[in-house]
């Protein structure tokens, strides 16, 4: 008799663990191959420069809604996306490739309205576009973007680097991007169930538009080199502040305190967070798709930065057996755990 097939459901690994289960079977066999899976983007060597290389995929009714996502937005966003990568390695974006597949239910005129977001985001990132692949698709709209940036190798910045006694920093405001998501899904429902009623945004002009058209911190690594500051790690915040400390802790091996009343919170978030009901500190932590830049430096870079309008220090690096703690405004140490997106 055959030996019964056995069938492993994706949910049951998560997107990390499948991550690592391809990554298994793939070692690299090229010279010029650096860095491969496992961190924010890939790193190539050649001459002078190593090249980074990331690539996204977005997919109509998982990542996107169409009911309230304009598509010149969405092309911003899905650049924006890619090229946080490749700031997150502490490199320069130069150049993009982007392929679609769509359904014959979008005109050309919609292909022109999503290309010209694309194209604003290729304006604001100096970066090229340069290539990629259109095809159709049975029901929906697919975006698929690989962003391509360069640096020198001594600048290079992986999540693995961090040491005990670092500090760990965050550009930005946390928790709007989620905000702004409940706040369109909300209205969506009101539109639904009334489509005689108009959306209400006008006093969320601030967190809709950072989950519609978020802006990646690419200004950051130009300012990071201007103060002759690298980061001892580094990674975007996509999924989650909580869930990307913990990612830097894993592969820098270390523990990680991060302090509640130090997380960054825009006046609008706080707001829109009593105004649902919801714990701002739960958004900020577990809330997702700020795209903000999470890393670590050795505290003599501390002086450079403390005065940086747009960087916050939120907590230091510890060892790895004393874990990962949340320090509340109380003074209370929680076990810093992470509640944001899940891929499968």
């Amino acid at each position: 008799m055959s030996e019964e097939f056995k069938r492993t459901e994706i949910e049951s690994l998560g997107e990390f663990k499948l991550i690592e289960r391809i990554n298994e079977k793939f070692k690299l066999k090229n010279k010029s191959s650096i860095i491969g899976i496992g961190d924010d983007a890939a790193v190539l060597n050649f001459d002078d420069k190593q090249i980074v290389v990331s690539s996204d995929i977005l997919l109509e009714g998982v990542h996107f809604d169409l009911s309230y996502a304009p598509l010149p937005h969405l092309g911003y966003k899905a650049v924006s996306v890619n090229v946080s990568d490749i700031a997150a390695m502490n490199a320069i974006p130069t150049q993009i490739t982007v392929n679609i597949s769509i359904s014959n239910r979008f005109s050309v005129e919609a292909v022109d309205a999503l290309y010209e977001g694309i194209n604003h985001a290729c304006e604001d990132y100096n970066v090229d576009l340069v290539g990629g692949d259109t095809t159709a698709s049975k029901e929906g709209l697919v975006i698929s973007i690989t962003a391509i940036g360069k640096a020198d190798a001594k600048d290079i910045t992986l999540r693995n680097g961090a040491g005990k006694n670092d500090i760990i920093c965050v550009t930005g405001d946390l928790g709007a991007a989620y905000l702004g998501l409940q706040v369109l899904e909300r209205e969506k429902q009101v539109f639904l169930s009334n489509p005689e009623m108009q959306p209400e945004l006008d006093r969320y002009s601030y967190i809709v538009q950072r989950q519609l058209k978020p802006e990646a911190k690419t200004n950051i690594i130009h300012e990071l080199r201007e103060l002759n500051i690298k980061p001892t790690s580094m990674i975007d915040v996509s999924d989650g502040l909580a869930s990307e400390v913990l990612h830097l802790a894993k592969s820098s091996n270390c523990g990680m305190v991060v302090y509640e009343d130090k997380l960054p919170v825009d006046d609008e978030s706080f707001k829109t967070a009593e105004e649902f009901n919801m714990n701002i500190v739960t958004c900020a932590l577990n809330g997702g798709e700020d795209y903000e830049l999470l890393f670590t430096i050795q505290q003599d870079d501390f002086e450079k930065l403390k005065n940086h309008s747009n960087i916050h220090t939120i907590g230091y690096v510890t060892d790895s057996k004393s874990g990962n703690k949340l320090v509340t405004r109380s003074g209370t140490v929680a076990e810093l755990k992470a509640q944001g997106w899940k891929h499968f």
